[in-house]
């Protein structure tokens, strides 16, 4: 699993956006939007469409695979136990930031990662809009192509905890670590929340922030994603210290520059 596989995969999401996805944007008919668990987790038909055209063209190409999907797994959760031990499966989150996406706001992207055996390999995050990806492979960095060419994409240096600036999804976080961590935002530089996990790893892999903060870990919203931010020269690490995996669904997941930052947060935000 390299690059060059990396590549084939987002040039599968590209397609698919551009097949299913941006046909619909801002253009949903009525009752093609549904709510899941409740009225903040939505799934439109264009998920739905996306990932049926994701999953057949990676079958077509990587014959054998297995393919983990959001709402596959909303279907079938019994796709997530199968990811921890599969040869090579392929996790996808069809539309990342649904909510956005409904809205009509330009905030949501395509992901896909590899898993090999229970590891990473490969992660792309594609932006419809921008018609670009942000793509990384296991020891071969982390990279932006589109239609401005290629450049390696590098984390924000470290910083004093006051000049801090980054991502904090507290929404999933349990009490009273929900009402302890919002309390102290103040103790940072700014704190936002895109609902869309792809363009916040997106842009702190990239320099445009210094962390990201998350409690539910669900593989098609991290596994591209933390790779991608590793690739890029950054630091991750579960709330206990332990390493995120992809087959990892609890236990909350801090991005840093480097440990020490990432120690600082931890100890700034969660600790007692």
């Amino acid at each position: 699993m390299s690059l060059d596989d990396a590549r084939r995969v987002a040039a599968i999401l590209a397609e698919a956006a551009r097949a299913e996805i941006m046909p619909r944007y801002r253009n949903l008919p009525s009752g093609a939007v549904r709510q899941k668990t409740d009225a903040l987790d939505l799934v439109t038909e264009a998920d739905e469409a996306a990932e049926r055209h994701i999953t057949a063209s990676l079958l077509a190409a990587f014959p054998g695979c297995l393919v983990v999907g959001e709402e596959a797994a909303s279907a079938d959760p019994s796709l997530l136990d199968r990811l921890r031990g599969a040869d090579l499966a392929f996790v996808v989150d069809p539309i990342d930031g649904t909510a956005n996406f409904a809205a009509g706001l330009p905030l949501f992207g395509v992901m896909a990662a590899a898993v090999v055996r229970g590891e990473t390999r490969f992660g792309v995050i594609h932006d419809p809009l921008s018609n670009d990806h942000a793509i990384a492979a296991l020891g071969e960095g982390a990279w932006m192509e589109g239609g401005q060419g290629c450049r390696r994409l590098a984390v924000a240096p470290p910083a004093p905890l006051g000049q801090l600036a980054g991502n904090v999804s507290w929404r999933f976080l349990p009490e009273p670590l929900r009402s302890r961590a919002v309390s102290r935002l103040p103790r940072l530089a700014a704190a936002w929340d895109y609902r869309c996990s792809a363009h916040e790893y997106r842009m702190t892999a990239d320099g445009h922030g210094h962390y990201l903060l998350f409690n539910k870990l669900m593989p098609w919203d991290h596994a591209a994603g933390v790779l991608l931010h590793a690739e890029a020269g950054g630091y991750a690490a579960r709330f206990d210290g332990s390493a995120y995996g992809p087959a990892t669904f609890d236990g909350g997941l801090i991005c840093a520059p480097d440990p020490v930052t990432w120690r600082t947060l931890r100890d700034a935000l969660i600790d007692v």
